[in-house]
């Protein structure tokens, strides 16, 4: 049966987010309604590893701007144009901002996962940006959104597609709750030897150098060789259209390998360990070397604890950013190298389960992003055959 198209217009309704207010005062305490933000979106998820909330007394939402279990969320301006995915099965709903747009009640001719995965077909994430273009930042407009056409199966096709391709997101999405338990227990224990010892506080720059990522031109941007890692990288890992150089001429200094401390220092200011393998770092991320090897995970989770720290510090109206002298004006408390031994000893084979965690991510993306396609250009039965013999 020939697959009809239909705009998004004509398969669900369009809602965009709410503007922050000026001065909004960000928050990190648990509750069911984090704030959606530009970098915790991809890869068909929406993964809150670090999430921040909104005083309610400043921010009240109502109900339009909530995102519920079965809406899609879209990622609208920016670097993160097309970027999209669903709120974790466990949360209530989340909070929508107008950095995205939310694709909510869909007619019954349209299962929304397999709409999801509609935009997670390779080249659609550039075909989005190329529509947004434009503007100074790059901005979708609903109107842009609106007419975009989608390939329609029949509804038991849909389905079938979806929950051959939700076997793979949902192994993620389990890895990823696996990855946050083990993060809050070595955070846990970092706090409670903070709690306990009354340790000298250092500068950031007197206990690791920061090697600042390799400044790439577009042409230097190739298809093939060894991948370059920019802050869409750190946040969903290496993907399709991750840009790649065979390093030939690019210096030693900016490779990167696995548990590699990478301090984002703009747009998206965070630390993250490095889990994908030997790349290239792109610049606006510090590769985090410590002077002691043995207070390498102890840097690490002072990193993520001080990072409201480094935001505070940090300028530009459109994209935040610091300067590298923040590094002496942001302090961690500092044990005796016995400390930092037996904490690099306690919480090493913690950080090699969540690296192997995320590993299995990446690898269980790739086998997805392989079955997408095929799935969704019509050769769907027999790769039906195929999932459900060795399924």
């Amino acid at each position: 049966m020939k697959w009809e198209n239909k705009t998004i217009n004509d398969l669900c309704e369009i809602k965009g987010g709410k503007r922050l207010p000026k001065n909004h005062e960000l928050i990190e305490i648990e509750t069911n309604h984090p704030y959606i933000r530009a970098r915790d979106i991809g890869n068909g998820i929406i993964n809150f590893s670090k999430p921040v909330f909104l005083q309610e007394s400043t921010f009240n939402f109502i109900s339009r701007y909530i995102v519920e279990e079965d809406d899609i969320v879209l990622t609208i301006v920016g670097a993160n144009i097309g970027d999209v995915g669903l709120i974790p099965k466990e949360l209530d709903g989340a909070n929508l901002t107008e950095n995205a747009v939310k694709l909510t009640s869909f007619n019954a001719n349209c299962h929304f996962k397999y709409l999801l995965y509609y935009f997670l077909l390779p080249g659609k994430k550039k075909q989005l940006e190329q529509v947004a273009a434009g503007s100074a930042q790059g901005k979708l407009g609903l109107y842009k959104i609106k007419d975009i056409e989608v390939p329609i199966p029949p509804l038991p096709t849909q389905h079938k597609i979806a929950s051959i391709l939700s076997a793979y997101d949902d192994l993620i999405e389990n890895n990823l709750k696996r990855i946050k338990l083990l993060e809050e227990k070595a955070f846990l224990r970092y706090k409670g030897i903070v709690r306990s010892e009354k340790n000298p506080l250092k500068a950031f720059d007197e206990v690791a150098s920061y090697i600042n990522g390799f400044p790439f031109k577009p042409v230097d941007l190739k298809e093939v060789g060894l991948p370059i890692i920019k802050i869409k990288e750190l946040k969903g890992g290496i993907q399709n259209d991750t840009p790649r150089n065979d390093g030939e001429n690019v210096p030693e200094k900016y490779l990167i390998e696995n548990k590699d401390i990478l301090f984002a220092w703009s747009a998206s200011i965070g630390a993250y360990l490095w889990c994908s393998g030997k790349s290239i770092l792109n610049q606006h991320i510090f590769n985090v070397k410590p002077f002691d090897k043995e207070m390498h995970n102890w840097i690490y989770f002072s990193l993520l604890e001080k990072i409201p720290d480094f935001i505070n510090l940090s300028n530009g109206a459109t994209m935040q950013h610091i300067k590298k002298s923040a590094l002496g004006l942001v302090f961690l408390p500092v044990p005796s190298k016995k400390v930092c031994k037996d904490f690099q000893e306690e919480t090493e084979p913690i950080l090699d389960l969540i690296v192997n965690l995320k590993q299995q991510n990446t690898k269980l993306r790739e086998a997805r992003d392989i079955l997408l396609p095929k799935l969704m250009n019509g050769q769907i039965e027999v790769w039906i055959r195929i999932f459900m013999i060795k399924g």
